[in-house]
This record gives structure tokens, C-alpha cells and sequence, in this order.
């Protein structure tokens, strides 16, 4: 029970965090140099969430394949390619790579 409990408490307050935006949104005065700030924040998690998936694996190194095939789709992602031409490319490139025995 008390996981379903922490699951709706969690849902409530998400809800509650989306709906404050819009509703403070005329109330509250957020200095251009703040959003920027977030923008960039936002940017910065995000490259920490893949640099973090890319290189562990476990407790671990998780090898050269794998940031090798994050470091093509990044770039082919960069190029404006199309995503499933940036998912196939990574993918490619970590098999090819395992496959000739790169850890």
C-alpha cells in the first residue's frame, strides 16, 4: 500500500508543479539573466545524463563501444539527421565495434 500511496503523493505534487507554472506566471518577475540560466542548467543535466549512461555500466567502465556509438549519434544528431538515422548510426557503431572485439 505504501508504495501506491508515495506513487499518487508524487502524481499530486507533479500536477500541482505543472499547474503553478502557468498560474504564477503574471505574478512573478524572473530576470532574463534567470531564464537563461535555467535554459543552460537544463542543457547541462541532460549532457550529464548521457556522458553518466554512456561511459558506467554497473559500478564499472562500460567500455569504448558504447561512448563511441553516443559520440556518433551526438554528432550525427548535431548534423540535424533524422532520429531514427541518429539511433541506427549509434547502434552501428557500437556493434561494429563489438563486434571486432572492443570492449
Amino acid at each position: 500500500m505504501l508504495p501506491m500511496t508515495a506513487i499518487v503523493a508524487l502524481a499530486a505534487l507533479t500536477y500541482g508543479m505543472r499547474l503553478a507554472g502557468p498560474l504564477l506566471r503574471g505574478r512573478m518577475v524572473v530576470p532574463p539573466t534567470a531564464e537563461r540560466l535555467f535554459a543552460d542548467s537544463a542543457t547541462v543535466l541532460l549532457i550529464a545524463l548521457a556522458a553518466t549512461s554512456a561511459l558506467t555500466a554497473g559500478h564499472g567502465f562500460a567500455g569504448w563501444a558504447r561512448p563511441a556509438g553516443v559520440l556518433v549519434g551526438g554528432l550525427l544528431a548535431a548534423r540535424r539527421a533524422p532520429f531514427p538515422v541518429v539511433v541506427i548510426g549509434a547502434a552501428a557503431v557500437t556493434a561494429l565495434l563489438r563486434r571486432a572485439g572492443v570492449p
